[in-house]
């Protein structure tokens, strides 16, 4: 028992340090930080506000506004990536799809096409409705004479795979399309690229979750004249809100956290918390006082969601949500 806590109490220190380096160098001067570590307020060095009222005070609008662009983007692109791939992940589970190979081939050539069709000039809105168009066309005419098909488990992991795909290859792409969209640092932009790159997450994590829910319970249900949406609205989703919620703070951190994309996709307008933090590292050198007091208020929202919603993380851990 002694050496439990002993270990707990070591480990603990591991995970707080960091916490307690970013709360005490939040409240020091320059000359401070530049002459070496120090770690007792009142003792080491007289702490100051100064770091607090110049991110504040001088720069309100400059962290304000990433401040808003970071909760709005995080939450929206979480909320919708949870609903979005939750139900995809539970029709997964639960039905059985054999999309013809032919037919996806298809589809990928039509948008081959109105890729070629906008960069020859014609409106892109022309192309898309044009290309989509043809391929209803082709996919009733010569659709049915394809053979192969894939199962679930192939759509399963050839929507993990998607996240396996590092950002950097294909941020480009993404750029040139919001840039013809006119989406370029626009919130919008931000949360469709992040829905795009969390859904993989939520369909893996709540794959497995409703997976362990036993099948039983909806054929019960089913027997006593309930649809299938009824199934899921008054079963299914009561039971796995553990899992949900596991899976909303996961996608909600990496939306929160996330740099590269923002980078290239945001500027004035919607340039997020994290973009502000790595601003302060300029011509100067690392402005660590003013960083610190940046990502103090960046994680506390999301480590107080985490408390506030701890049984429920525990719960969906234990339960299957990231057994996967």
């Amino acid at each position: 028992m002694v050496l439990s806590y002993i270990v707990l109490g070591i480990w603990s220190f591991v995970v707080l340090f960091p916490l307690y380096w970013l709360l005490i160098t939040s409240f020091k001067l320059p000359i401070h930080v530049n002459d070496g570590p120090v770690y007792l307020p009142f003792i080491d060095f007289k702490p100051s506000l100064h770091a607090w009222r110049y991110i504040f005070v001088d720069l309100r609008n400059d962290t304000l506004r990433p401040y808003a662009n970071t909760v709005i983007v995080g939450l929206t692109s979480s909320v919708l990536s949870l609903a979005l791939g939750t139900a995809a992940s539970y029709a997964l589970v639960r039905f059985e799809y054999q999309p013809r190979i032919g037919t996806i081939l298809l589809f990928i050539g039509c948008m081959i096409l109105a890729i070629v069709a906008i960069t020859l000039g014609v409106p892109w809105q022309v192309a898309v409705v044009a290309s989509i168009a043809v391929f209803l066309l082709l996919a009733q005419t010569i659709g049915k004479r394809f053979r192969r098909h894939l199962k679930n488990d192939d759509i399963a992991f050839w929507m993990i795979s998607q996240r396996i795909l590092p950002p950097v290859a294909v941020v480009i792409p993404i750029y040139i399309l919001f840039q013809r969209l006119d989406l370029l640092d626009t919130r919008t932009a931000l949360v469709i690229t992040y829905v795009a790159t969390n859904l993989p997450i939520v369909v893996w994590l709540m794959r497995d979750y409703f997976q362990s829910i036993p099948i039983e319970l909806e054929e019960c249900a089913a027997i006593d004249g309930a649809s299938p949406y009824r199934i899921f609205w008054s079963i299914v989703v009561p039971l796995s809100v553990p899992g949900l919620v596991a899976t909303f703070l996961f996608v909600l951190v990496f939306a929160w956290n996330e740099y590269l994309l923002a980078l290239f996709l945001s500027s004035a307008h919607a340039q997020t918390l994290p973009l502000t933090v790595a601003a302060q590292n300029a011509t100067r050198g690392p402005q660590w006082w003013y960083m610190s007091v940046l990502i103090l208020i960046m994680i506390i929202p999301v480590i107080a969601m985490a408390i506030a919603l701890e049984r429920y993380i525990a719960r969906g851990l234990l339960v299957g949500a990231i057994k996967g």
